[in-house]
């Protein structure tokens, strides 16, 4: 497994976290204070209600068991793995540690996530934004003469959201050597793409943060799980802050259940590659299609010749899919998700009678 213990990295990052969260005392456990064997051990410390029901415990605080099926899968160690309430909350964490209030910005790539921007209100952190260029690639001289020296992160989606497009790897690369801060790329749809995780790479970028989620390939949005991957340094830190048990025990036992079963999750995958394939040569014949955009996600972003009436009148047909006109360089664009067979089917079918009419 990589090592991500150099002691020049520590000392980089150490540079970059808010000084009053390298001085905070964290809040210490019931189940953190005792790590030992629990087999037949009588629990007395944490208040809980005795009666066994399946949930009267309070779950692992730091998910070991989960953190056990992604280190295996993602051949890197759980210490450099934290497990938060869906990917908001594991972003929340980020600004928290390296954005001072009212004083730090960070750098975002419109079209992008849409909570980047909300989780900077929410935190009082500035916020700079470089729009992609016309092919929904990030502009690197841009970027780097936007930021400036309270620039702490910088956001990249890749697959990006809601475009659908990776971002070329030499690109990204520049942009983690140049960047003076803490680059985010977030991985939310990499399991629809050829491309290579970034978490292969954690160990070369000492300020590259790679974040993923159970929400989409894994079909598990109901249960708010999302992943951060980072060096032991960072991973420590925002384990320092996170509520004591922020991830439930039912979400663990389903994440546990759907991570022991990887080959229904890589069947799943092949089937939506298939559809969006069909999806997108379906839509040519569609005549106020004026442009399919190239998709590396479980959804295709389209441009048609009114969004706003062509998402009404799908809306009138009882199919619901997300109108993008309001976003920067997607004008006139919608965003469909890939479905089953049947659904896909019907979008089709709707479409094309809504052209002949």
């Amino acid at each position: 497994m990589p090592n991500f213990n150099q002691q020049e990295t520590l000392m980089d990052i150490q540079d970059l976290i808010r000084p009053n969260i390298k001085a905070l005392k964290p809040y210490s456990s019931a189940r953190d204070e005792f790590q030992g064997n629990s087999n037949q051990m009588v629990f007395l410390d944490a208040n809980e209600n005795p009666f066994e029901n399946g949930v009267n415990r309070y779950p692992d605080p730091l998910q070991r068991s989960v953190k056990s099926l992604l280190s295996e899968s993602k051949k890197i160690s759980a210490q450099n793995i934290l497990l938060g309430n869906g990917s908001d909350e594991v972003l929340d964490l980020i600004f928290r540690v390296f954005c001072e209030p009212n004083q730090d910005n960070i750098i975002t790539l419109p079209p992008t996530y849409g909570m980047y921007g909300v989780l900077a209100g929410i935190n009082a952190v500035g916020v700079k934004e470089v729009q992609l260029d016309e092919n929904f690639q990030p502009n690197v001289e841009a970027i780097l003469n936007m930021a400036d020296a309270q620039s702490k992160l910088l956001f990249l989606c890749s697959p990006n959201n809601p475009t659908g497009n990776s971002f070329e790897a030499i690109t990204i690369e520049n942009l983690i050597k140049s960047f003076n801060g803490i680059v985010v790329i977030d991985e939310a749809y990499i399991d629809f793409s050829n491309e290579e995780s970034w978490i292969s790479r954690l160990s070369e970028f000492p300020n590259l943060i790679v974040t993923q989620t159970l929400s989409k390939a894994y079909g598990m949005a109901g249960i708010r799980l999302g992943i951060c991957y980072a060096s032991a340094q960072i991973i420590s830190v925002l384990n320092r802050i996170k509520p004591p048990y922020n991830v439930n025990e039912l979400t663990q036992l389903r994440a546990i259940e759907r991570l022991s079963k990887p080959s229904e999750v890589e069947t799943e995958v092949k089937h939506i590659l298939g559809e969006r394939e069909s999806l997108i040569l379906a839509l040519k014949d569609v005549d106020f299609v004026a442009k399919i955009y190239p998709s590396d996600a479980n959804f295709v972003l389209i441009k048609v010749d009114v969004a706003t009436k062509r998402y009404n009148q799908l809306i009138e047909k009882g199919i619901v899919i997300r109108n993008r006109t309001t976003q920067p360089g997607c004008e006139n664009c919608l965003r469909l998700t890939i479905g089953t067979p049947e659904e896909n089917e019907k979008l089709i079918n709707e479409l094309l009678s809504i052209s002949k009419s």
